[in-house]
């Protein structure tokens, strides 16, 4: 098998995903050195180094190959038709044409969402409850178009405008971009931040945690890991979760099922987390509304 990482190896996330993943493979069965060799390449966010890893995993002919990430998706698509594929975290498969539809994937092709489109809107209302007062929000996402946020811009854009919400969104394609993104902040009159699901923010989400705790923004996250990296505050499915199902597609397939046949499945295990350090640095007293339905509390 061999599997295209949207990561940095170095990051200890990645290593919870893939520690995830190989559980529910050894669950049914399936232990690396006895009936199974895993091939990982890790391309962080680098799309020339995702092409460079995709064509020589499908050079090396595996039975199934694994793609973490719209960007690693695109690439293994791009070298293979025939060898099957299972992706994981992929927030627009259809929108993005690497799947027909999510009941009927067809092709070679099919795996499990990151998120629902309308999550965005939902952070929007988490921020809200944070600082009730919050008129004027600022969005990070990816530059690229074909980005995952693109997926979700709408539903927050609708909550915005019927809200009387002023978005402003920073567009990011590198690190150097952050750090650029956060000095336009720093000279703006934001009330927060919503940090969106790309692959740029999502390498370099410890340094997005640290100007937002820097300049004082209460901000909120698609993943528990920024708030474990001490963001204020994250909703969002569970990885971990999810790649553990993913090994279960996996199996179907090397015994025998296609891909086409194999719907595509979105997330159903959220996480609900707050860093209360954060919150008491930003001087931000949670509601108790909020504070019933949070799932863990980070001191």
């Amino acid at each position: 098998m061999g599997v295209l990482m949207g990561m940095v190896q170095s990051d200890p996330e990645a290593h919870t995903r893939v520690a995830a993943f190989r559980q529910g493979l050894r669950e049914i069965g399936w232990t690396e050195g006895r009936n199974l060799h895993i091939d990982f390449r890790w391309a962080a966010d680098d799309t020339n180094l995702m092409r460079t890893y995709a064509g020589e995993l499908v050079g090396s002919a595996p039975d199934i190959i694994v793609a973490h990430s719209a960007p690693s998706l695109a690439a293994v698509q791009q070298q293979t038709r025939s060898l099957p594929i299972v992706f994981v975290q992929v927030a627009d498969p259809v929108g993005g044409g690497f799947v027909a539809s999510l009941s009927r994937p067809g092709g070679n092709t099919t795996g499990f969402t990151s998120f629902e489109d309308t999550i965005s809107a939902k952070w929007l209302e988490l921020l809200r409850e944070l600082v009730p007062q919050a008129t004027r929000v600022a969005i990070i996402r990816y530059a690229a178009r074909t980005s995952s946020s693109q997926f979700l811009m709408g539903a927050l854009e609708a909550l915005a405008s019927s809200s009387g919400v002023q978005l402003t969104t920073i567009e990011v394609g590198d690190i150097a971009d952050i750090g650029r993104g956060f000095d336009l902040l720093s000279r703006a009159s934001i009330d927060g931040l919503i940090v969106m699901p790309d692959p740029v923010t999502l390498v370099h989400h410890n340094r997005i945690v640290a100007l937002a705790a820097e300049q004082k923004i209460p901000t909120v996250y698609p993943y528990r890991y920024f708030t474990v990296a001490g963001g204020l505050l994250s909703y969002g499915p569970s990885p971990a979760d999810m790649w553990r199902r993913a090994a279960f597609y996996v199996d179907r397939i090397l015994k025998g099922s296609k891909p086409a046949d194999l719907p595509v499945q979105n997330p159903n295990k959220f996480e609900l987390v707050v860093n209360l350090k954060t919150a008491k640095a930003l001087g931000i007293e949670l509601p108790l509304s909020l504070l019933m339905r949070i799932d863990e509390v980070i001191e």
